[in-house]
């Protein structure tokens, strides 16, 4: 009995010197990721201020990337500067943790607050033990989104209804829970699109309230809305295309009574380029590279709602 207490005993002088040891690996990997976040942040300063001077009024002019996933931060830096902003506040979802982004640049470098909803409570866990957490006025949700609850998780910012900016990133319902949102009036709207849904039709897959991107189809294609379509709804709702970033998977759009000569107004056919990453994958989740007409084939005849018509009819 003696022996199995000393063993127990030193079981747990052993556990807890792991515990400690994990504690202090914690602590420096998250010295080094702020150490990593102020040579970006410095980085950034140094891309905005090359810009400050230019007058194209193309977006993709302006891309940068410091925490966003292409050239988002460019492009919002250049966007802010020429469209009026009376709140320097955000609302964006689908952010996964935070950490990649297209808003967090603007809350670090300009103070911007914000609101951020994600569908898992790990990624939002992570965020709050974040050191850019509790260092700006940042509220993060931990909810599954769908068009019946957007508008009161959204209220939970208590922001004034002229916010700054929405960004719509579902990979999903992006179509039917931005046109539920009738609470804000975002100066700057930023939609995800799927660019493998071509440049001409206004669909979207079918509004589900579990839509799972994953599980919907396995090739990982089968998701959100067209350009055509997201900009049928932004026109509908008073705003005009002003571009795409360069990655094309992202459109911006601005509030019709802010528009000046800084910004072109584009057609969705006029901002549509074919987006060159290759994200498909097989059963397994193993990429397989699909590329160009490759990907539309392996999601052919699946059905997609004609958000102007409003049918359902085959991809």
């Amino acid at each position: 009995m003696n022996f199995l207490t000393a063993s127990i005993a030193k079981l747990k002088r052993s556990l807890g010197a792991l515990s400690r040891v994990d504690a202090r690996f914690a602590a420096l990997h998250e010295q080094l990721n702020e150490r990593m976040d102020e040579m970006r942040f410095a980085q950034g300063l140094v891309l905005a201020s090359l810009h400050e001077h230019r007058t194209s009024p193309r977006i993709q002019d302006y891309e940068f990337k410091v925490f966003s996933q292409w050239g988002e931060d460019g492009i919002l830096q250049y966007l802010t500067r020429v469209i009026p902003i009376t709140h320097k506040t955000f609302l964006e979802f689908g952010v996964g943790n935070f950490f990649e982004s297209n808003c967090r640049y603007l809350m670090a470098k300009d103070n911007w607050r914000g609101l951020v909803i994600d569908g898992s409570a790990a990624n939002m866990a992570q965020l709050k033990r974040s050191s850019f957490y509790w260092k700006h006025h940042l509220i993060a949700l931990d909810a599954f989104i769908t068009k019946d609850n957007i508008n009161a998780l959204l209220a939970q910012s208590q922001f004034d209804a002229d916010v700054g900016i929405l960004s719509v990133d579902l990979d999903g319902n992006d179509y039917f829970v931005l046109d539920a949102i009738d609470t804000f009036t975002p100066r700057i709207l930023i939609c995800e699109y799927n660019a493998v849904f071509g440049p001409t039709r206004k669909i979207s897959v079918p509004y589900d309230p579990s839509f799972d991107r994953t599980s919907a189809h396995s090739s990982n294609l089968y998701w959100g809305a067209s350009l055509p379509a997201m900009t049928y709804l932004a026109n509908k709702r008073g705003y005009s295309l002003v571009g795409t970033n360069a990655a094309a998977n992202n459109a911006f759009y601005v509030r019709n009574d802010l528009l000046n000569a800084r910004v072109e107004v584009l057609t969705a056919e006029q901002a549509h380029a074919p987006s060159l990453y290759r994200e498909s994958v097989d059963t397994q989740g193993a990429f397989t590279f699909l590329a160009g007409d490759e990907r539309l084939a392996a999601i052919q005849g699946m059905p997609v709602f004609n958000v102007e018509q409003g049918v359902i009819e085959p991809l």
